[in-house]
This record gives structure tokens, sequence and C-alpha cells, in this order.
């Protein structure tokens, strides 16, 4: 076989469908954003970020960047490797405690990304329950997926955020038998939620332990950032939460919060934590620090709402089709992988826009679109540029538009 002839092939037909990846090369500059440099043939210029899960610009606070360099300076670089062999540090041990109690729960468990700590959690969880049935929903993310794969437990899957089919394939198995219903709260790429009361009332009620995927509304949602599930006061009814720091935190890392036996058996049984190399300690301070200060203010919380009201009021007036929904998650929809591509292209060389085409198999083919995420840091010239820029080009492209 000619592989680097099936790479090559293989790399064409995406060109060929619209679903390359290309990376814009962006240099982020502290105090600065959502302003970046982008590296292009030609010199840098100047863009602004429209695309950033850096939600709440976390990743440029302070007290945040203060923490990092304190620890690198008093700590040094990196974790030295996995804490079962290198040990756990001060800084992972404050950080658990600090997630545990965001999320009201007895015990936090830290990972390096939300990927490995739904993929470690959900695949040791399934696998070491004795004939443990995994109900997922349809829309569930890729790593939440994987982890259920790799445990090779009986799963099936129920339609998004449709209770009663939850209810009805529950109704199918052995009451005796473990089940552990998996979902999100906000879903990333149309942006809605999940009625996570509801899906508990029906957990509950056929004995199934509840995982429920916070990532991309911690920080966000609820009066210290515990996300939807503390925002509608539902913490204590679920399993386990998971969440990021790499989002609203503005970090890195992944975590799960539970009960203190669950945290400890995830911990002592999953290879995902077992055998990977912990975060570097300065990455844990700054982790803390960012939890620590969005328990209090409420500040980054309001100006984010404020701004994403506007986004989505000033799309409306321009007629740039969006889907409705109740989170902060901005989806322009363009439906159609070269156009989105193109639209992604000109936005950036020719308007100083940063935005990221989101494709199959992200979304289903048909459902192109530019996923638009305001932050608290974007001005209104901001909002004047981005939606100036989108409607000379919906023109230019002569894509529909929405009526009001």
């Amino acid at each position: 076989m000619n592989y680097e002839q099936f790479f090559r092939e293989s790399l064409d037909s995406l060109r060929d469908e619209g679903r390359y990846r290309v990376f814009a090369e962006l240099e982020r500059a502290a105090g600065d954003f959502p302003r970046a440099t982008h590296h292009r043939d030609g010199g840098p210029a100047k863009v602004t970020v429209w695309c950033s899960n850096d939600y709440l610009g976390m990743g440029q606070n302070p007290n945040v960047i203060a923490a990092m360099q304190n620890t690198l300076a008093n700590c040094g670089a990196g974790a030295g490797g996995t804490r079962n062999i290198s040990g756990t540090t001060h800084q992972h041990v404050l950080l658990e405690r600090e997630l545990a109690d965001l999320h009201g729960k007895e015990a936090a468990l830290l990972f390096t990304s939300g990927y490995v700590s739904n993929w470690a959690a959900l695949g040791t969880l399934a696998a070491k329950l004795p004939g443990c049935v995994v109900l997922s929903d349809a829309l569930n993310h890729a790593s939440m997926i994987e982890g259920i794969r790799y445990s090779r437990a009986e799963r099936m899957i129920f339609r998004h955020n449709d209770v009663e089919d939850l209810d009805a394939k529950l109704s199918q198995i052995d009451p005796d038998r473990p089940k552990l219903v998996a979902f999100e709260s906000v879903y990333s790429m149309d942006g809605d939620i999940a009625p996570i009361a509801e899906i508990c009332d029906v957990a509950e009620k056929h004995g199934a332990m509840t995982y429920l995927d916070e990532v991309h509304a911690v920080g966000l949602y609820g009066p210290r950032g515990g996300g939807v599930a503390e925002r509608e006061g539902l913490m204590d009814r679920l399993t386990v939460i998971e969440g990021t720091l790499g989002k609203a935190f503005g970090v890195m890392g992944g975590y799960i919060t539970a009960s203190e036996a669950l945290c400890d058996f995830v911990r002592s049984f999953a290879s995902g934590f077992i055998f990977t190399t912990a975060l570097p300690p300065a990455i844990a301070a700054g982790a803390c620090a960012s939890i620590q200060h969005l328990k209090t203010s409420q500040i980054e919380r309001m100006r984010h709402q404020e701004r994403v009201a506007k986004v989505r009021a000033r799309l409306d007036a321009a007629g740039i089709p969006h889907l409705p929904n109740p989170s902060h998650i901005v989806p322009v929809m363009v439906k159609d992988p070269v156009k989105c591509k193109l639209l992604s292209d000109i936005l950036l060389e020719q308007h100083g826009i940063y935005i990221q085409p989101i494709n199959y198999p992200t979304v289903p083919k048909g459902a192109e679109r530019l996923r638009i995420t305001p932050t608290p840091l974007h001005t209104d010239d901001d909002i004047d540029q981005l939606i100036n820029a989108l409607g000379a080009l919906w023109s230019q492209c002569a894509l529909s538009r929405a009526v009001a």
C-alpha cells in the first residue's frame, strides 16, 4: 500500500467537501483580549476573536495570572509526573477542595482535560459496575461517547433531551441492574439546555445514577458559577457533576465532583488518571484563583449575558439567521460547508474577525455554522464591526436572510 498517497487523497477529499480545517496562527496579548495577532503570509495583523471558549476572558484576569506567576516562581514548572508516582502537590489538593465546594459535593478529582475526565470517569464507572447499562443522550460530546465505548458496557441512546424516551428505555431494563444516565447541561453546538430536573426525576424513579457534563456552563451560570444545576438548585440530585477548567475558568484541565467514595473509586481504577502526568502546579493555582474569583464576582456573568443579548438582537435586526436558545452560544447558520469556510476566510482576511467554521462531523451535514461566543470584553464597536461584516457577506454570498 502507498501510505503517503492514502493520506494525501483522504485530505484532498476533505478539501473537496469544504471540510478541511486550517488553523489560524494567533497570538494573544495579556490585557488585550479579545484582540489577538494573526501571523500570516504578508505579515502580522490584528484580529478580534469571536469564537473563543474563554467565555469570560478569565485567561486574562490579573488574579489568575498573578497566582500562576507566583506558583511558577515558588514551585517550578512541572508536576514531576503522575500523582501516583510523583506525589500530589498542595495546589492540586486546594483546587479539588474548591471544586467540591463549588458543586456542593464531598470530593473532586482532577484530570488533564475535560475530554479525559469524561473518557476516564464514564469508562471506569460503566466498566466496573457489574452489568451496568448506560443511557446516553443522542447529542452527547465525543468524549462521553468514547468513554462509554471504552467501558464496553451496554449502551442505550435516548432522543436528545427527550425525557419520555429516557423513561421508556429505563423501563425496559431489569430494575436490579446498575444504570447510569449521561447527559450535558449546555450543548455546545446548538446551545440548548437539558431539562435537568425532569431527567433526575426519571433517573430516581428507576434507581439510576446521573452523570452531568457542565463543561459549557461552569463559571457562567448559578450564583457562584456552579453551572445550570446550581442555578436551578439541583446539584444535590446529581451523582456526578463533570466540568472543565479550560473554558469559562480560562486555564486548563478537567474534573469530576461526587461523593468521596465515588471519586476515590475513579482515582483508584481509572487508567486515564493513574497513568497521566498531573497538571502543573501553576495551572492548578490559576484555576483555583479563577474559581475563587467567580464564586463571588457577578460582574463578568452579568456583562456576558448583556453582550450575548445585544449580539442576538443585532443579528435579528440584520436578518442573519441564528439558532434561538437560552444559552450564551450563538450559532449563525450557513448550512453549506464551502460557503461556511469562505465566510470564515473572508471575515479573517478582509475584516479582521476570527470565527472558525463548524462543519461535519462536529455538526450534521447541512447544519454548518459560524459559532459565535460573545464575551464581557467585546465592545459595542466590536459588535458593530461583526454585524456589518456579516450583513455584507450575506448579500455577497446570496445567503437567505431570516424574516423578522
